[in-house]
């Protein structure tokens, strides 16, 4: 009896230790979650200060200003749906590059409810003189990967996003912290 008593108590002190083991395993793989998240944060934060400081614009702003120069004549529903913002943030964002004489807009002529875009000689300047917004890097390293890479990933943080009852927030794939300050 003594011998199964120890054998008991030695198998007990190994699970005890499988037990401390795996949960500091556990503790290490949530903080690496969560260094990672963060580096992700800051790396958006630390670009969309320096998209600021070199060009004096956000993240978004650049991005409908290259959306303009890339579509041509475009309305503000079109730019919206283009970039996947809300209508109501795009004339948000248009009024302060219009302030800014980066942009102009005209009424269509033939359907008065229609307001097309445009960009201005100073807004051309600004965006050659313009940083790769970091989504751009992003989608690029993005599609070199192999599709199960990329499902991967999409699927990880996906259930990032509900472990942290984030999946419900509305958000568009535009990676700029300041958006807020549009």
């Amino acid at each position: 009896m003594r011998g199964c008593d120890t054998f008991s108590l030695l198998n007990n002190n190994r699970y005890n230790a499988f037990l401390a083991n795996d949960k500091e395993s556990v503790l290490s793989s949530i903080e690496d979650v969560l260094v990672a998240l963060r580096r992700v944060i800051r790396a958006t934060d630390l670009h969309s200060k320096h998209l600021a400081k070199t060009t004096g614009l956000t993240a978004p702003q650049i991005l409908l200003l290259q959306t303009i120069r890339t579509k041509g004549e475009v309305t503000i529903g079109e730019l919206a749906n283009e970039i996947s913002l809300s209508q109501a943030t795009v004339t948000s964002i248009l009024d302060r590059l219009e302030k800014r004489s980066l942009v102009y807009r005209v009424r269509s002529s033939e359907d008065k409810r229609k307001v097309h875009a445009y960009l201005t000689e100073e807004a051309t300047e600004v965006l050659k003189e313009a940083p790769i917004p970091l989504q751009d890097h992003f989608t690029r390293q993005f599609s070199d990967l192999q599709e199960w890479e990329q499902t991967m990933i999409i699927s990880s943080l996906q259930r990032v996003a509900q472990m942290m009852d984030a999946q419900h927030l509305d958000a568009s794939p535009v990676l700029d912290l300041s958006l807020i300050h549009i």
